[in-house]
Formats: structure tokens, C-alpha cells, sequence
């Protein structure tokens, strides 16, 4: 049983969510998150903590930042598409139990405004990764992404997940190095 409340977009999304652990969930019922879910994730952090675990499209990414905006704290997971696709169509509801609990497993917790920590991964070390402002850049930041278990995003949310999230730099630099290697073997 996760202690956690899990956000989630829908009903599908909970049905997958219950097909790999035991775990309750709070649906937003789609990109329109209204004062009551917003209301009910409030109560639910404070009373169990919640994990939001939405979609990796735009549309997840826009609930992801709403609900957290609004509690901060959050702890987030992140499925990769790849593992969230079925026919076109992307979502957790099409995420197999595995990569549901490996994304559950790997959860990552925001860190809040004021709290201690410094900023170790900088924006100079994305440039300096390809990460940004280079040819390759969206395709390396969502394997990187992967690595850090924290999910695609572009540059400048990349950046603030990297901060949030406290990545430090030395998971950054192992990440980096993992990805070269990937890249490598893919070119041949």
C-alpha cells in the first residue's frame, strides 16, 4: 500500500494505477483542475502526502504544474512516453503495472522555497551537456531525463526540475556520461 494519495488525470488512469499497487488517487478529471480537486490534494498532502503522476504529454505537464503551484511539496512520477503509448494515444492508463511501479519506485520529492541547499547543476552545465542551445537538445534532455527519473521537459523546465528536485551534481555528471555512451552505440 503507497502511504501517498496519487494524482492522476482520470478513471483509466486510476484503473492502471490500481492494476500495480495499492494506492489511492485523486482524479482531475482532465486539464481543467477545479477548485474542489485543488481543495482535496491540499488535504490529502497534508494528512498523507501526494504524488502527482500524470501524463508525459503537454497536457500532463500543465496539471503537474498547477497542482504544485497550488501544494507545494508534491512528490512527482515520471513515466517515460515510450512506456505511457498504445496506438497514438499517450497516457499512464496505457503504461504497463512494471513501468507503473518503477515510476512509483523512483519517485522524486520538490524541494520548497527557503529550504536549505544550494543549486549544484547549473545552466551552464546543460549547455555544457547539449542540453540546450544545441541541434540535438530536446532528444538529449528526454534521455537524460529518463536517467534522472525526472521526466522530459524543455530547457528551462529541465533546469527548474533540476533544481527542485535537488539533482545533484554528481548524479547529473553519471547521467551525462550514461547518455553518451547511449548516443554512441546508437550511431554506431
Amino acid at each position: 500500500m503507497i502511504k501517498e494519495i496519487i494524482v492522476v488525470e482520470g478513471k483509466d488512469d486510476t484503473a492502471a494505477i490500481k492494476r500495480a499497487v495499492e494506492a489511492d488517487t485523486i482524479e482531475t478529471n482532465g486539464s481543467a483542475v477545479g477548485e474542489d480537486v485543488l481543495r482535496r490534494v491540499e488535504l490529502a498532502m497534508q494528512r498523507r502526502g501526494v504524488i502527482i503522476f500524470t501524463d508525459p504529454d503537454h497536457a500532463g505537464e500543465r496539471i503537474r504544474r498547477i497542482v504544485a503551484q497550488r501544494v507545494p511539496g508534491c512528490k512527482h512520477a515520471f513515466l517515460p512516453q515510450e512506456e505511457a503509448m498504445y496506438k497514438g494515444d499517450i497516457g499512464v492508463e496505457n503504461a504497463s503495472p512494471e513501468a507503473i511501479r518503477k515510476a512509483l519506485d523512483n519517485v522524486r520529492t520538490e524541494q520548497l522555497a527557503g529550504e536549505g541547499g544550494s543549486v549544484e547543476v547549473t545552466w551552464d552545465d546543460l549547455i555544457e551537456a547539449g542540453l540546450i542551445v544545441h541541434p540535438e537538445a530536446s532528444m538529449r534532455r528526454e534521455v537524460i531525463g529518463k536517467l534522472l527519473g525526472i521526466g522530459y521537459a524543455n530547457g528551462k523546465t529541465f533546469y527548474k526540475r533540476c533544481v527542485s528536485f535537488r539533482i545533484t551534481k554528481t548524479e547529473f555528471i553519471e547521467a551525462w556520461r550514461v547518455m553518451e555512451r547511449q548516443l554512441e552505440q546508437e550511431r554506431g
